[in-house]
């Protein structure tokens, strides 16, 4: 009994290595040595004496069981998230008392969660996220209930409030700042150990910016069904085939475990139904995680996963009335959200969004993140065809000479300047439409850029945010080869914004075969964009009714044919 009452008391916390409680004694263990049979997975003996506080409590807790009503993996890793939550909470409140007092603190170890965010719910802090107030809090642990809690933050999130979490992650400013980006990407290092079916997100606005290109270190050897999101903002006319057979292209030299690519919109349901019929197919009792970058639209995707699997679950239909929160700013989860969905076994998980650091999220001012999400179907700006702003009436050089020696800003967020291209090169840009396109001489556009940023070249909004601006830190010389003047020569996509389009032909201009073919095939550009941001140079994607008409299909071999992941719309 005693031994038992030891581990009672010890298995709430999980402690680090690095950190021991000097009021325990290896010694004043001995005095609860008995001769009580016990079941030990080593085939070693060992005193009580000789054993870690870990082996001990091994070694009293009571057996778990194989049935059905057995924790999963999820639920294990669930307890471990929220040992390590409370374990931390425990060395901070003991440090603060050391400064103030020697008496030991009573530190409420409770870890339930926040249902809309997964941060811990908490009562001290009001900026910090998992906040409630304690009348409410004591009034839910009462009752057992504490699961069905909002916490202030996400309540202020859902009427569009735009409060920033993450600290240490780009220019995100305002807010408390909770936990950094590594931390949250630590929560999910035990994913890879786990036996799960992962369902990845990833977006088709910001397909390069949004791929996580370290997904393996964070699924392992787990099977993944790679789920597109907001398919519904593409280009009107565009064929999804062509889409589908692109995005395919795009992940087979990734070598990744891929079963199935989904093209799907959880505004619309479009696809929804397909990927519910694979999870049910494939996840064979294991748990389901929803991974990706972080504002890929994880929570809106599982919002609209819950209501068509409600159609014929019930336990579905149940989940939906405690959703995770939905917003524009990244890092609205901060922590694992258990869903129950599923009555056949297994469990469903939002997790934290993976941050990464190269998307133009990072480096804008919270209240401006809302302009970088396109919220109605894209329609392309093409260029020549935009306003081109000039102090010495540049207008007859440009027609004759096409774009060569002028700068193209996309909003206060990239620079292009046109170094060397054919005169009937054409620039289409996919993105917001609040993102203005001004286009100046090359030689006017430094002046042009310190004059306008902030007014008419927004984000970042407003002089007082366009003075802590860095700027445009990173130039990037790209030289792009072209074969076929009837297709697009590349994309270069901007890393957490869109992609621009680069056609070395207009059709309207009528220029014949013969006198293009005698041209240069190469064109040079430079882009500047803001430090942390990564330019991305890939194949064209197929939108708008051009598209299918100039996308090409490769042939496949059998082998090719029989490993190549089907995708579905």
């Amino acid at each position: 009994m005693a031994l038992k009452t030891l581990s009672t008391f010890l298995s709430p916390l999980s402690l680090p290595k690095h950190y021991t409680l000097s009021i325990f004694n290896p010694v004043s263990l001995n005095i609860y040595r008995k001769s009580t049979p016990l079941s030990c997975k080593s085939t070693h003996s060992h005193s009580p004496s000789q054993l870690p506080l870990s082996d001990t409590k091994l070694l009293s807790s009571e057996p778990e069981g194989t049935g059905a009503a057995s924790p999963t993996r999820g639920d294990r890793f669930l307890e471990r998230q929220q040992a390590d939550e409370a374990a931390k909470l425990l060395i901070k409140e003991i440090k603060k008392t050391k400064k103030k007092t020697k008496k030991v603190l009573k530190v409420n170890t409770a870890t339930a969660c926040c249902y809309g965010c997964g941060a811990p719910l908490q009562t001290s802090e009001v900026d910090a996220p998992g906040y409630v107030d304690m009348g409410t809090y004591e009034l839910k642990k009462k009752h057992h209930q504490l699961r069905t809690i909002l916490c202030g933050r996400c309540r202020l999130l859902s009427h569009g409030h735009m409060i920033t979490a993450v600290g240490g992650n780009g220019g995100y400013s305002g807010g408390k700042q909770f936990v950094s980006a590594d931390e949250l990407r630590e929560k999910l290092s035990h994913l890879r150990h786990e036996k799960a079916l992962i369902v990845k997100l990833v977006d088709i606005v910001d397909f390069n910016g949004s791929f996580l290109s370290r997904v393996r270190d964070l699924a392992g050897a787990n099977p993944i069904i790679l789920v597109v999101t907001k398919v519904d903002l593409l280009p009107k006319g565009t064929d999804f085939n062509c889409v589908g057979d692109w995005v395919v292209e795009a992940i087979t030299k990734k070598k990744l475990n891929v079963l199935s690519v989904h093209l799907t919109s959880s505004k619309s349901l479009v696809g929804i139904a397909g990927v519910a019929s694979e999870i049910q197919k494939e996840k064979k009792g294991r748990d389901v995680y929803i991974l990706g970058s972080a504002n890929v639209g994880k929570s809106a995707f599982i919002s609209a996963l819950l209501k068509m699997m409600a159609q014929r679950d019930p336990a579905a239909a149940a989940a939906q009335k405690y959703k995770p929160i939905q917003s524009a700013v990244p890092g609205t989860t901060l922590g694992p959200i258990q869903i129950d969905a599923f009555l056949g076994g297994g469990k469903l998980y939002d997790t934290p969004g993976v941050h990464l650091h190269h998307r133009q999220a990072a480096v804008v001012h919270s209240e401006d993140l809302p302009i970088l999400a396109p919220q109605s179907r894209l329609r392309g700006q093409s260029f020549p065809g935009c306003q081109v702003s000039s102090k010495n009436g540049m207008a007859g050089k440009f027609n004759s000479n096409g774009l060569n020696g002028f700068s193209i800003f996309w909003g206060g967020l990239v620079r292009i300047d046109v170094l060397k291209v054919l005169p009937e090169t054409c620039l289409t840009f996919y993105g917001p439409k609040k993102l203005p396109i001004h286009a100046v001489p090359t030689h006017e556009a430094d002046e042009f850029y310190k004059k306008e940023l902030g007014v008419l070249l927004t984000p970042p909004t407003g002089k007082d945010r366009a003075g802590e601006w860095r700027g445009l830190e990173t130039v990037q010389q790209l030289q792009i080869n072209f074969e076929d003047a009837e297709r697009p020569a590349s994309d270069v996509a901007i890393s957490g914004l869109g992609w621009i389009t680069i056609e070395p032909r207009r059709e309207s201009l009528g220029i014949s075969e013969s006198n293009f073919a005698e041209r240069t095939k190469e064109l040079h550009i430079a882009v500047h964009v803001p430090k942390p941001v990564e330019i991305f140079v890939r194949p064209s994607i197929p939108v708008g009714k051009a598209g299918a008409e100039w996308y090409q299909y490769r042939e496949l071999t059998e082998k090719e044919e029989e490993i190549r992941p089907k995708w579905y719309f």
